[in-house]
């Protein structure tokens, strides 16, 4: 596909921030299953709800515009996916806690990547005057926002602390 006007940036776009959050979505379960402090459990999980809810957003935006959201990979969430495995999952860790602080670390490397992708598209979809995307578009991104807080009260709270004993 070539891309020659900002409506197939915006398409394009919306399929690679399908694929990235596709890929988080599944290293997102995988991180809660790592996990030990029950309220990072809890968050993660809500965080993987939060993440398909803006799959499926994409995929009916996708759909309001006669495209499916298969098609792209997103290389960078890919690199993401494979730092968090490495790091938070197969890695040996002497604490629970100091593993607990790590998965913090990398879900929010996943989140802040997803920020990225939805401020784009919010600011592709107010430009291009696609008011019911923008919309859609700006309650995954306030969501994005909001997991990411959750995780930085959470490392803040006790996690960090834990990990430091």
């Amino acid at each position: 596909m070539s891309i020659d006007t900002l409506e197939d940036l915006y398409i394009e776009q919306l399929k690679d921030l399908h694929s990235a959050n596709s890929q988080a979505y599944k290293v997102t379960k995988d991180m809660a299953a790592a996990a030990t402090d029950e309220d990072l459990v809890a968050a993660l999980n809500a965080g993987a709800d939060g993440i398909q809810r803006g799959i499926d957003e994409i995929t009916s935006i996708c759909a309001r515009h006669h495209e499916r959201p298969a098609g792209e990979h997103c290389k960078g969430m890919e690199g993401l996916v494979d730092e968090a495995r490495a790091h938070a999952i197969d890695e040996s860790f002497g604490e629970d806690a100091t593993r607990d602080a790590m998965i913090i670390t990398q879900y929010q490397r996943l989140v802040h990547y997803a920020i990225a992708g939805y401020g784009c598209l919010v600011a592709f979809a107010d430009r291009l005057e696609l008011a019911e995307d923008v919309a859609a578009l700006k309650t995954c991104l306030d969501a994005s926002y909001e997991g990411d807080r959750t995780m930085t009260e959470l490392a803040t709270s006790g996690i960090n602390a834990d990990a430091v004993a």
